[in-house]
């Protein structure tokens, strides 16, 4: 993957204001914010929000923006614990000195790597893994309150990284969290401003994108395998969404 093409699914913006320079809505982001040696406040944007810039303490802070893709190229049980990572909650402070200097050492390889001629792909998804694993640690140790509406968020997007090859249905998600499907959608269009049929087709649309790339899979049997009855509904669904075919996008690619 060479540097403009990864330039549309990463970025690193300094002095961050606006959320108009987000990648898109159906990217992640992560505010830092270095306070002092001990003080780092971390703000994330889940998938399909905003940051509410009125928590932000100044507007020297670093943004570290990506695509989902990266993410759901790895294993399930890392790309879980991403999501987990923000979803529980919108922000969380770390007061060790020794915690801050160890996000800041990772962050400052992960700036060396982006900014360089020779950037790496490899190299810099590997920086980015061992950074959210940092701060996955340290979330987990530390008690933070959770409303319930967002833990069936992340109730709901778990379920639906585990299922949605198999079901696509949302009232399938909305039983096993045990509520309605009224209810779930009024959840997750407060949260994520999206109801569960759109989460899913998101996922859908990201997963077929992603095999599409990395591997040599004919589109009917991608069609298959994410639950479409036929070629020709997959791909008048794939073009929707991306304004292109499944196999034209491949050749794009």
């Amino acid at each position: 993957m060479n540097k403009e093409h990864f330039s549309k699914n990463f970025q690193i913006i300094e002095n961050f204001r606006n959320n108009s320079a987000l990648l898109s809505a159906n990217s992640m982001g992560i505010y830092f914010e270095f306070n002092s040696e001990c003080n780092l406040k971390v703000h994330f944007k889940p998938l399909n929000e905003v940051f509410n810039t009125d928590g932000f303490t100044n507007n020297k802070g670093i943004l570290l923006n990506f695509e989902r893709e990266l993410i759901d190229e790895d294993d399930i049980e890392y790309a879980l614990d991403v999501f987990s990572l923000f979803n529980k909650y919108p922000q969380f402070e770390i007061t060790e000195a020794s915690k801050i200097k160890q996000i800041s050492n990772v962050f400052q390889l992960l700036k060396n790597e982006f900014y360089s001629n020779e950037m790496s792909h490899i190299m810099l998804k590997t920086l980015l893994k061992v950074l959210l694993l940092h701060l996955i640690r340290y979330q987990n140790n530390n008690f933070l309150k959770q409303d319930l509406n967002q833990k069936r968020v992340f109730q709901f997007l778990e379920l639906m990284e585990k299922h949605f090859l198999e079901n696509t249905k949302a009232s399938f998600y909305a039983n096993e969290i045990g509520i309605s499907l009224k209810r779930l959608n009024q959840i997750l269009k407060e949260k994520l401003n999206l109801t569960a049929k759109q989460i899913i087709q998101q996922r859908q649309i990201t997963e077929a994108k992603r095999r599409l790339v990395r591997s040599k899979i004919t589109t009917k049997e991608l069609a298959f395998i994410l639950g479409f009855d036929s070629i020709s509904s997959f791909s008048r669904f794939f073009k929707k969404h991306i304004g292109v075919s499944p196999s034209a996008f491949r050749q794009q690619h």
